[in-house]
C-alpha cells in the first residue's frame, strides 16, 4: 500500500518525558552527554515534577534554595552566567514541546500551538532556534518537522517553533505552548520603557488554553530592576509550585568552563565579571530615576504645546552628522509656579543632510521666538556655522550630558517638571543608568551597545535644566518688545 506523504506519523510514546528525551541518544542525549549536564537534568526534572534521586534533589537545592516543586511549574526562570549552557537547554525544552507533545483536540481548526523564542533582536533569538533545529535532525525526530518557514519550523505535532523579537505588540493573539525569553535582563525597546514586563503581560493570556504551557526566562543578571529581578526577589527560595527560580554561577552549571577565562575577566573588571560569570546582581548599575516617577511627569495625550505670547523659551539641541545618530531638539519654559515645562520635541532620524536638518530645526526654534540654542561641543565649527547661516546663535554648554542628567533629578523628585506624551522620551529616560565613579560622583549615560540611544533624553534634559535655571520665573516679554520682534525678526531676543 502506498503511504500518504501528508499523513501525520504516530507521536512518540507519551512515556517519553523530557528527562527521557535528554537521556536518550536517539533523541537529545547526544547533545547533552556526560555528567557535566547533571545539574541541568536535575533542574529540568524539578521543573516538570519528575522523579529525582537524592543526589539530584541535593544538587537542585544548592541552586534553588528550596524543595522541588510538587507539580509542573508554569514559569521557570534561570539566572546563570555566561557559557552555562542556557541556550542549549532552552533549545532542548523547545524541541521537546515541538516533537514530543500532541496538540490534537486542543486547538481550533487551522490554529497552531506556538513555541516562541523571544530575544532583544532576531539574531539573538535565532541562536536558540538553530540549536533547536539541530536537535530535531536526529533520525528519530527528523520526520517530526513538517517544513521550515521564514520564522522557524512547523511541526507535524500541530506546533510551530518561531523566533521573534521582544515586541510586546507582535506577540499578542497567538496560542502558546512555550515561550522562551532569552537574555531578558538586557531587553531594550525604543518604543517601550519596560518591554520585559509588557511582553510578559501580552503573552500570558495566550498560554491559558494549552495544558502544560510554560514560560522559560533565561539570562545573565544585570541591574536590580526589571522582570527577571522581580521574579528572583519574589520567588527565589520559596516553595511555589507555579514559579521556579534558579540562580547559579557558570562553573556550577557547566564544570567544563575554563577557569582561566573567568580569572582573566575578574582581573580586568571584577564588578562586570561577577555578574557575567558568578551570576551576581550588579550593585554598581542603578536606574537614573524610578520609572513611575518619570511617567508621573507625563501630561497624557499632550504631544506638543504651542508658543505662548510673552513667555521666554529655551532650546537645546543634540546635533548629528546624519549617519548614525538622530538630530534632536527640545524646547521648554518655566511657568509662574517654578515648573519646568516641556513644549516641543523634534527628532530627525538618519540618514539625512545635516544642513537641511539644521534649517528644519531652525524654523521650529524661530516659531518659539528664540534667537539662540544650546548644545554640546559636537561638530564644533560646522554646527555653529550651520545655525549661524539660519540666523541663530549656538551656545556650547560647559556641562556634559551626565551632569545635565544630574541636574534634572531634583526636578523630577520635587514634582517640578511636566513632560510631553512621547514614548521614546519615556523609554530613553527610563533606560539611563547611574554608575558610581572614582571620587564619589555618578556617571549617567545610556547602556552600552549600538541599539541604545539617548538623543531625545539629552535634548529634553538640557532644555528643562535651562528653563529651570531661570530663577526669576517666566520671562514676560513686554508688548513693545513683541512689536519690535514682529518688525525686525527673530534676532531681537
Amino acid at each position: 500500500m502506498r503511504l500518504n506523504p501528508f499523513a501525520k506519523p504516530p507521536l512518540p510514546p507519551q512515556t517519553a518525558s523530557i528527562a527521557d528525551a535528554f537521556d536518550d541518544p536517539a533523541a537529545f542525549g547526544g547533545a547533552f552527554p556526560g555528567p557535566s549536564w547533571g545539574l541541568w537534568r536535575a533542574i529540568i526534572k524539578s521543573a516538570f515534577a519528575l522523579p529525582m534521586t537524592d543526589d539530584e534533589v541535593a544538587a537542585f537545592r544548592s541552586v534553588a534554595d528550596r524543595d522541588p516543586p510538587r507539580d509542573h511549574v508554569k514559569e521557570l526562570w534561570i539566572i546563570a552566567g555566561r557559557r552555562a549552557g542556557k541556550d542549549s537547554v532552552a533549545a532542548g525544552i523547545a524541541a521537546w514541546f515541538g516533537a514530543f507533545q500532541n496538540y490534537d483536540g486542543l486547538l481550533r481548526p487551522g490554529e497552531r500551538a506556538t513555541i516562541a523564542c523571544l530575544a532583544v533582536d532576531r539574531g539573538q533569538a535565532a541562536i536558540v532556534q538553530r540549536f533547536t533545529r539541530a536537535l530535531l535532525e536526529t533520525p528519530m525526530l527528523a520526520g517530526r518537522v513538517a517544513r521550515e518557514t521564514n520564522d522557524g519550523l512547523e511541526m507535524k505535532s500541530g506546533a510551530e517553533i518561531v523566533i521573534k523579537t521582544n515586541d510586546f505588540r507582535s506577540v499578542r493573539g497567538r496560542t502558546y505552548a512555550l515561550v522562551i525569553m532569552d537574555e531578558i535582563a538586557y531587553w531594550r525597546d525604543e518604543a517601550s520603557a519596560n518591554p520585559d514586563v509588557e511582553t510578559y503581560r501580552a503573552i500570558r493570556p495566550g498560554l491559558v488554553t494549552v495544558p502544560g504551557s510554560m514560560i522559560v526566562g533565561m539570562s545573565s543578571p544585570y541591574r536590580r530592576s526589571g522582570l527577571l529581578y522581580e521574579k528572583w526577589r519574589d520567588h527565589y527560595g520559596k516553595n511555589d509550585d507555579r514559579v521556579l527560580v534558579i540562580r547559579a554561577p557558570s562553573k556550577v552549571l557547566n564544570p567544563t568552563v575554563d577557569q582561566d577565562e573567568i580569572d582573566e575577566d575578574m582581573a580586568k573588571d571584577p564588578v562586570a565579571a561577577r555578574a557575567e560569570w558568578l551570576s551576581e546582581w550588579r550593585d554598581d548599575v542603578n536606574a537614573f530615576l524610578p520609572r513611575d516617577l518619570i511617567e508621573a511627569a507625563v501630561d497624557r495625550d499632550v504631544k506638543a504645546r504651542p508658543p505662548i505670547p510673552g513667555v521666554r523659551y529655551f532650546c537645546f539641541i543634540d546635533a548629528s552628522g546624519g549617519v548614525s545618530d538622530a538630530y534632536t531638539l527640545a524646547i521648554a519654559h518655566r511657568d509662574a509656579n517654578g515648573m519646568a515645562i516641556l513644549d516641543c520635541i523634534r527628532e530627525i532620524m538618519p540618514p539625512f543632510n545635516a544642513e537641511q536638518a539644521t534649517a528644519e530645526l531652525a524654523g521650529i526654534v524661530r516659531s518659539y521666538r528664540c534667537s539662540e540654542v544650546t548644545g554640546d561641543a559636537y561638530g564644533q565649527v560646522w554646527v555653529v556655522n550651520a545655525w549661524e547661516r539660519n540666523h541663530i546663535k549656538l551656545n556650547h554648554t560647559e556641562r556634559d550630558r551626565s551632569a545635565i542628567y544630574q541636574d534634572t533629578i531634583p526636578l523630577f523628585t520635587s514634582g517640578r517638571v511636566r513632560l510631553l506624551d512621547d514614548a521614546k522620551l519615556v523609554t530613553q529616560l527610563s533606560q539611563l543608568e547611574r554608575r558610581p565613579m572614582v571620587g564619589g560622583r555618578d556617571r549617567i549615560d545610556h547602556p552600552k551597545g549600538k541599539s541604545y540611544h539617548d538623543d531625545i533624553a539629552n535634548s529634553v534634559s538640557g532644555a528643562l535644566t535651562l528653563a529651570a535655571a531661570n530663577a526669576r520665573g517666566p520671562i514676560r516679554v513686554s508688548q513693545s518688545l513683541l512689536e519690535r520682534s514682529r518688525r525686525c525678526g527673530p534676532r531681537v531676543f
